[in-house]
């Protein structure tokens, strides 16, 4: 597999993650996005020991997109204080069944995680386990997919938990095209290999020359291709 590397210095590298790939090691003997990074890494510079690299944040297996990686432990302290401070950035879009009442609009929720089945559920605030999740949306475009009504949004993230958008969307009675974890529709017949939400774009500051960075994908997939998308560089 070639990576489509968006930008690489020796702090960073920012890549695409292909949907369908982990975006960490995992279990399985599947390629994996810290393996491909690795590899590319030692291709360009082999050493005897296998190259850092360290993850930043994370995104589910169905969901592709623009992730960063940090190639120093420097550099991922750096980055790690932004996503903690909300300083770094993350826009998606995401196709949801229905459409939310507002045209704009924000979701303060608490989510709970269950390890045991890897989901999670909106909760209330003082539920032991319980964390602060927030996005912004805005509804970019809406049409009709067979005798459906569906619409394209926006997504501001503010902070990363579990499954936040597909969890949140489908708690407020949008829930995600083709996510059969959280959109009973999609339970029957559904590989879950294809949701629709792309990781658009990423914002963050260098960390080392402190430099405002912003990176951003066309978002990929028949789904997508059935609305209209803003002018995307």
């Amino acid at each position: 597999m070639e990576l489509n590397i968006l930008y690489e210095d020796e702090d960073i590298l920012v890549a695409e993650k292909p949907v369908g790939m982990e975006s960490q090691s995992s279990r399985s003997f599947e390629p994996d996005m810290v393996s491909e990074v690795r590899k590319h890494i030692n291709s360009l510079s082999p050493k005897s020991d296998p190259p850092y690299v360290g993850v930043i944040h994370r995104l589910d297996k169905p969901v592709g997109g623009v992730m960063v990686y940090a190639k120093t432990k420097n550099a991922a302290e750096s980055l790690s204080r932004q996503v903690s401070q909300h300083q770094m950035e993350k826009i998606y879009y995401a196709v949801v069944c229905g459409k939310p009442v507002e045209n704009f609009g924000a979701y303060v929720d608490y989510l709970w995680k269950d390890g045991k089945t890897n989901c999670s559920k909106i909760v209330d605030k003082g539920i032991k386990g319980a964390k602060l999740a927030e996005l912004h949306y805005q509804v970019v475009d809406n049409r009709s997919i067979g005798n459906e009504e569906c619409s394209l949004t926006k997504i501001i993230l503010k902070t990363g938990r579990h499954h936040q958008i597909r969890v949140q969307m489908a708690g407020h009675g949008t829930p995600l095209w083709g996510d059969r974890k959280y959109n009973p529709g999609f339970q029957k017949g559904a590989d879950g290999k294809h949701v629709a939400l792309f990781a658009h774009s990423l914002s963050f500051s260098h960390p080392g020359t402190k430099k405002r960075l912003s990176f951003s994908v066309k978002p990929k997939g028949e789904i997508f291709e059935m609305f209209s998308l803003p002018e995307m560089t």
